[in-house]
This record gives structure tokens, sequence and C-alpha cells, in this order.
């Protein structure tokens, strides 16, 4: 049998020839994307840290939250878990958009990741793509996880979907900008310790997870900050079906100076 009748296409017309010829390229730029958000996502799902930040530290901040409420006899203005529930839905954003991706992003650049990521086919900006859709992706679980627990526990919201929706998209923009901002600029072991210790400072006093009238006279700073602005935009949009506009244009603003400076600062080894 000749060569040329081995490679023959049957459904060819006869004497034509199968064309073997190599075909070199990147995929489409979507498909790039899509393939990196995949394994982003894995990567987050699969490692025990992300998920205790993600998933575990959230519910039993919800669950215990609650419970304490009710046996303190707290006065929170509406019913605990209807309060607790939107500010813990903000501290999930938080964990995920800042301290795992700081921590993952700090690891990726120290063992040489990034840089050769940056010299694949995939542009970074379709990189930092990639790493968004994994964190929207990871937030979806949280919601629908913490919003089944807020269920359990008697919630009954008074939503505006898409204000919360949108808070929630600003705050992600902010902590992920702060976290790729931390991650570019110090050691991956300094990032791991700022970014842990950050989540637990703002989870106790940032006025995220209890509304920031409670704080006080500290109250009014910690509105100017992100985890206080996402907090009461969320309790804003979940509590009272409302739109705090004020506490939306902080997160804008942190999340555009962020974005500024990480992009002058971040280094990718």
């Amino acid at each position: 049998m000749s060569p040329d009748q081995r490679w023959r296409d049957p459904h060819a017309a006869p004497g034509a020839r199968l064309d073997l010829s190599p075909a070199p390229g990147a995929a489409p730029f979507g498909l790039q994307v899509l393939a990196q958000t995949r394994m982003e996502t894995r990567l987050l799902l699969r490692n025990g840290e992300q998920l205790l930040l993600a998933i575990v530290i959230p519910v039993l901040a919800l669950v215990g939250g609650v419970a304490a409420a009710g046996r303190l006899d707290l006065d929170l203005g509406d019913q605990p878990v209807d309060v607790l529930t939107p500010g813990v839905l903000a501290l999930a954003g938080l964990s995920t958009a800042f301290t795992s991706l700081a921590i993952a992003t700090g690891f990726e650049r120290r063992y040489g990741l990034l840089k050769r990521l940056g010299a694949s086919p995939l542009p970074r900006h379709g990189l930092l793509l990639g790493k968004i859709g994994a964190i929207l992706l990871v937030e979806l679980v949280q919601v629908v996880v913490l919003g089944t627990v807020g269920f359990a526990l008697g919630w009954q919201p008074d939503a505006d979907v898409p204000a919360a929706l949108l808070a929630l998209v600003l705050g992600t923009a902010a902590f992920g900008s702060l976290g790729l901002l931390l991650a570019g600029a110090v050691r991956a072991e300094a990032t791991l310790a700022i970014a842990n210790l950050v989540y637990l400072l703002l989870l106790t006093g940032g006025g995220v997870v209890f509304p920031t009238e409670e704080y006080g006279a500290l109250g009014p700073v910690l509105e100017w900050l992100p985890s206080g602005a996402l907090g009461e935009a969320m309790r804003a949009a979940l509590t009272h079906g409302s739109v705090d506009g004020r506490s939306m244009l902080v997160l804008l603003a942190w999340a555009a100076v962020a974005a500024l400076l990480t992009s002058r600062t971040f280094r990718w080894e």
C-alpha cells in the first residue's frame, strides 16, 4: 500500500489527499481564560487552608454569632440572624478576594510560577482575569452555603438583590486589588503573616460582621474602611432592601486606588 493510499481520507473525493500539515497556534483568548479560571478554582477548593478561610470560618462566625447574640440578648436593631448573615457574606468575600488571593499569589510568585505563566501564550491580563473568575466562582459557592445556613437559622431577608450583587462585586474588586498589591510588594512569608493578621483584625474590629454603630466612637472611622463599607452595603441591601450609596462609593474608591498602585508596583518575580 502506498503512503498516499494509507493516509487518504475515505470520505474525500477520489484522488484527494488528507492534509496532515501542522497548524500551531494559541487557543482563542476566551478559552485560555476559561481554562485558567477552572485551574485556579480547583486549586482554591483543593487547599485546606483556603477552604477554612472561605467556608468553615464564615459558617462558624454565623452560627456562633447568632447563638451568642441570643444568649447575651444583644440589641442589633433587627433579628440577629438578619443582621449577621449579610455581614458574614461580606466576610466571606473578604476572605476569598483578599486573604486567599494574596497568599496564593505570593507563593506563586516565590516559586516562579507567575514568571512562567507570564511567558505563556496566556497574556498577563488573562492570568488576572482567570484569578478573578475563580474568586467569583468561589464566592458563588459561599453565597449558596451561607445562605442555606442563614435560612436554616431563620433568616428572613428584605433583599435588594442587584444592590447586594453590586456591593459584593465592588468589594471583590477592592479587596482583590489590595490582595494583589500586598502579594506583589513583599515576600511570600510576609504576605502570609500580614494577610492573616489583617483578616483577623477586620473580622473582630473592622465593621464587617457587626454594624459599625456597634463600635461606638470608632464606627464613623470604620465606615471609610473597605471592610466597614462592604459590611454596611451588604446589610443595607439584604436587611433593609436599600442601596447604601456612600458605602458603594467608598468601595469604588478603594478599588480604583488599589488597582492603580498594583499596576505600578506589582512584581512578577
